[in-house]
């Protein structure tokens, strides 16, 4: 993906290299943010690094910092469910390594944008998608993704080639292979991959679905390199 201008500000922010290598993003939802360590490592174990912590659970502000020593580079974390440009200034200055909101917010992208920071605005119009994306989105997050289908963002491509997509929202594991065949540029998924992890579920279970997430994507991954 190139860097593209975006009028005023910095160039876009282009997507780690982990999320470029794992395409998968967990999304936790929890009683407390303090719940998520032990959550966060039956991840790592199964190879899903990307974590978004949402801000619809408490205490994400106090624990992001902790969890950061506590795992250093061995995953990114993020923070989502942010509605507001002082969120994300708050979020970016505790070192969030990426952005997450569920709307098409100007305020919340250009604070990300120009702090060369990751950032993924959701939509679901073609308006909001392309809205998002112009204004130097990472990618734009089809939320909620459940409602549409794969076969959106391969339409999606008609008007908009370049343009990159994360689905969110509903997505289960059974259905990553189609939405990455469809171009999408990773797969955001919260309760399908979480199950009852974060309320204090098995978490060896958590990494075996972790594993088969990752398994899918890589043997998709695969196959689209082979038919390239």
């Amino acid at each position: 993906m190139l860097r593209l201008e975006n009028p005023g500000t910095a160039s876009r922010p282009l997507p780690s290299a982990v999320l470029r290598d794992t395409r998968a993003v967990a999304v936790l939802r929890a009683r407390h943010a303090s719940d998520y360590a032990p959550v966060v490592e039956a991840l790592q174990r199964g190879g899903v690094l990307s974590i978004e912590l949402t801000l619809s659970t408490p205490g994400v502000w106090e624990e992001l910092p902790l969890l950061q020593e506590r795992f250093g580079d061995s995953v990114e974390i993020g923070v989502g469910t942010v509605t507001e440009a002082a969120e994300a200034e708050t979020a970016l200055d505790l070192g969030a390594a990426y952005i997450v909101t569920p709307v098409t917010d100007p305020g919340v992208i250009n604070a990300c944008v120009s702090r060369g920071v990751p950032v993924y605005p959701g939509g679901l119009t073609p308006t909001e998608l392309h809205t998002g994306w112009k204004l130097g989105a990472t990618a734009v997050k089809v939320f909620p993704a459940s409602t549409v289908g794969a076969g959106y963002v391969s339409q999606l491509r008609g008007p908009f080639p370049d343009i990159e997509v994360i689905p969110s929202g509903g997505v289960n594991i059974e259905d990553v292979p189609a939405w990455i065949r469809a171009g999408a540029l990773a797969v955001s998924l919260g309760g399908p991959l979480l199950g009852d992890a974060c309320k204090g579920g098995d978490l060896q279970d958590l990494t075996v679905r972790a594993r088969r997430l990752r398994k899918l994507i890589d043997q998709t991954v695969e196959q689209l390199g082979a038919i390239k």
